[in-house]
Order: C-alpha cells, then sequence, then structure tokens
C-alpha cells in the first residue's frame, strides 16, 4: 500500500507490530494480537528500561493515563468513548488501539446528520434481493456488524454529530451484544464474538447537538483528553507530524527552531486571549488545537516548497497562520490584527530577528483579507 494517500495505522507500522507480537509473553484478553501492555508501549514508544533489542517510536502524545484505561475499558464488556476538543488526537488514538488490539482500523462509522440504523446494523443488496429474495447473503453488513462477527474494534467517529435514533441503537449492541434481523426466518441473530468492542469519539464542542441520553451513557466509559498545554509535549507532537508530511511529500527542508517556538508561543498566547474573552465575537472561531497548529506549519512547508525559496520563512508562516485561523470575516481578523499589533509588535521590538518579521508577514496577510 505504498502508493495510497494515507495507509491506516496496522499498514503503516504493521513490520513493528509484527515484531512486537513475536517477543509479546503477556497475557491477552479474548483474541487481541498484543498484550495490554505491549499495546501501551506501541502507542507511547519504548524506553530503556524496557530492554529491547530496538527502539519503538511514541506515536500519541499525551497522559499515559489516558491509554491505559483506554485499554482496560477495551478488555471489559464495556464501549470506549474518547471526548474532547477538535484536534487533540482522538480518533488517532482510537486508530492505535484498533490497529494494535485487532490489527483492522477500518471498521468505522462515520456520524454525521445523515448516518442512519443501516450504518450501524446492516442494509440489502437490493438486486440480490430481487432476485434470489433476502437472505444473508444478500444483507450487507454494517462495519459495526462486521466488528462483531469478527470479534474485533469497531469504531464510531463524531458520535454526537448522529440522530438519536441511531444512538438508541447502539445501546441494544453494547448491552445485549447482538442485533436481530427480522426480515429472516432462519440464521436471524449475529452474535458478538469475544474481542468486540466499540471506540466511539465525541467533539466536545458539540454538546448540545444530539446529547447522549442516560442509558447510553451507561454503556462506555469517558476518557476525556485534554487540549495538550506542556509546550515541550506540543512541539513533540509538531515535528513528529511535520517529519511525516516531510517524508510523505519528498521534501527536504528544514523545520528551523526559532519558528517552531513562534509558532508554539502564538497558539499559546491565541488560547489565552480566547480564555480571557468575555463573548465570542472576542474569540477566533478556530480551537486553536495542536492539529491546527499541524495544518499551520503544512500549509507554510508547502507554500515554501512550491513558491517560495525551499527555506522556511517567519513571513511565510505569519501568512499561513492569518490564513488558516481568520474564518470569519471581520471578527477573526480583528482579533489577530489585535494580537499582532498588542502582542506580537512589542516582542519584534524586544527580541528583533524572525518575530519582525512573522508581524511584517501577518500584517500583509491580514490586508489581504481585509
Amino acid at each position: 500500500m505504498n502508493d495510497v494517500l494515507r495507509a491506516p495505522a496496522e499498514v503503516k507500522y504493521a513490520e513493528e507490530l509484527d515484531w512486537l507480537e513475536s517477543i509479546d509473553t503477556g497475557p491477552k484478553p479474548y483474541t487481541w494480537r498484543l498484550s495490554p501492555k505491549m499495546i501501551r508501549l506501541f502507542i507511547l514508544g519504548s524506553e530503556r528500561a524496557d530492554g529491547l533489542d530496538r527502539e519503538v517510536e511514541q506515536k500519541w502524545f499525551g497522559d499515559r493515563s489516558f491509554v491505559e484505561r483506554s485499554i482496560v475499558t477495551l478488555a471489559s464488556d464495556r464501549g470506549l468513548l474518547l471526548i474532547g476538543d477538535p484536534g487533540t488526537g482522538k480518533s488517532w488514538l482510537a486508530e492505535l488501539l484498533s490497529a494494535a488490539i485487532s490489527r483492522n482500523s477500518t471498521l468505522v462509522v462515520q456520524g454525521t446528520a445523515g448516518t442512519t440504523e443501516d450504518h450501524i446494523k446492516y442494509s440489502w443488496n437490493i438486486s440480490m434481493v430481487i432476485a434470489k429474495g433476502q437472505s444473508r447473503e444478500s444483507m450487507i453488513p454494517s462495519p459495526i456488524m462486521t466488528a462483531m462477527e469478527q470479534g474485533v474494534i469497531g469504531r464510531f467517529e463524531e458520535l454526537t454529530r448522529s440522530t438519536s435514533d441511531v444512538q438508541d441503537a447502539l445501546i441494544s449492541i453494547l448491552s445485549e451484544k447482538y442485533v436481530s434481523i427480522p426480515e429472516l426466518d432462519d440464521d436471524n441473530v449475529v452474535f458478538a464474538q469475544p474481542g468486540f468492542s466499540i471506540i466511539a469519539t465525541a467533539n466536545s464542542r458539540d454538546r448540545g447537538v444530539n446529547d447522549l441520553s442516560s442509558a447510553l451513557k451507561r454503556r462506555f466509559n469517558f476518557v476525556r483528553i485534554p487540549i495538550v498545554a506542556n509546550k515541550r509535549s506540543e512541539a513533540e507532537i509538531v515535528r513528529f507530524r511535520t517529519s511525516e508530511l516531510l517524508r510523505r511529500h519528498q521534501i527536504e527542508l528544514e523545520l528551523p527552531p526559532t519558528l517552531l517556538d513562534i509558532l508554539l508561543d502564538s497558539f499559546a498566547d491565541l488560547r489565552a486571549a480566547a480564555s480571557a474573552a468575555t463573548n465570542d465575537d472576542d474569540k477566533l472561531e478556530s480551537a486553536l488545537s495542536t492539529a491546527e497548529q499541524i495544518g499551520v506549519l503544512e500549509d507554510a512547508i508547502l507554500h515554501s516548497q512550491f513558491f517560495g525559496k525551499r527555506e522556511l520563512k517567519a513571513e511565510t508562516l505569519a501568512g499561513s497562520l492569518v490564513g488558516s485561523l481568520a474564518r470569519r470575516t471581520p471578527e477573526d481578523l480583528a482579533i489577530l490584527n489585535k494580537y499582532l499589533h498588542g502582542v506580537v509588535e512589542p516582542r519584534s521590538k524586544a527580541e528583533g530577528g524572525a518575530w519582525g518579521e512573522f508581524l511584517e508577514g501577518g500584517r500583509a496577510a491580514i490586508a489581504r483579507l481585509s
């Protein structure tokens, strides 16, 4: 799968997963491919104390307890709900967990206003039904039903974006661990095999869109993923994702530490301003997540590669930041302009160098959008 745009985690890290499985001597729940300790090591990376013959890179950056609680939940009979702000790595953690446990992270239902009960249970191949009638052969199982039959992890993205009818259909699956097929006379129940569970994600900013019922909440263990506030951890995430981007595009471009610091400081300053704001008009519409930082940096790198001198400059970074975060006109532009004049300008006078170039690039970007 070297020619696909984005390989799933179990393909991308297939060789590493094979190696971990070959040395894994720990107890494994159900039909899990790796033991809980080895899953944690796969996700969080190895340490010298692990005594391994090779290094395992860290793939998800966050508190160790979040990963451990997620693994323990999946070893029980409850579903796992990862909840947090946009861009906190919920989906990536769900994919890594599924890849390590089942070696299949692609059994996914995407929650939207258009998601129906058929998407989590089953539908029918109409042409086969007309030709031969309803049977198991003419039935199209959903990703969740496939996960049940195979005893692996199914995923449900953006659970609170789906309607209450769809959410209610999950209750019986999580409680009874089977799906009835009333259209069939025989072989009309699909039972979940050992190892089946569901990892769902929910955006905390979508609270109130389609709130989860108390009955559904009881079927999930909640793991809240906060925005990464530690500058060192955030820098590691940005470097990790940026190196992947450079490899994927076969770009040889250096990320100057000074510009990474400017990006991290800018997001920290804008988050502080958003926390101090008294109304929504004084807050950027952006969640200012780590994922959006990566998006800003990706935009700047690609712009430098294709339209610049293949060297990342502070002016380019500022233009990408304004272009990515200014979603409302004129509200977001006013907030960013206030930040440039109130924070970046004094800092550029005190420190000069890249901050001065960042200020000029930001002003030029705002002028183009005004």
